[in-house]
């Protein structure tokens, strides 16, 4: 059974920090790279970063350079480091696989920048 448990949002100021950690079904980590989405109601989930099997990172041109995505084989963990976080940032996040995401998604961790 495919299991994606994301954590680690709150609310943090512009120009502060937070590390998301998604805890993963060993099927699903082992068998595909895998992606942080985010998603602001009304609007479409989009993937700002992915990290292959091998630890090869692909970011949204609007997270590069802030975001860090790193991935723990041995705890089929995935993060995401954000730094320098902006009020554009606010959104649901999620974890899942990439490029094709699994149909069922976990319960995403809140992530509110207040100017």
């Amino acid at each position: 059974q495919v299991q994606l448990v994301e954590s680690g949002g709150g609310l943090v100021q512009a120009g502060g920090s937070l590390r998301l950690s998604c805890a993963t079904s060993g099927s699903v980590f082992s068998s595909n790279a895998m992606g942080w989405y985010r998603q602001v109601p009304g609007k479409q989930r989009e993937l700002v970063a992915s990290i292959t099997r091998r630890g090869t990172t692909i970011y949204a041109d609007s997270v590069k350079g802030r975001f860090t995505i790193s991935r723990d084989n041995a705890k089929n963990a995935v993060y995401l480091q954000m730094n320098s976080l902006k009020p554009e940032d606010t959104a649901v996040y999620y974890c899942n696989a990439v490029p094709t995401a699994y149909p069922a998604w976990g319960q995403g961790t809140q992530v509110t920048v207040s100017s």
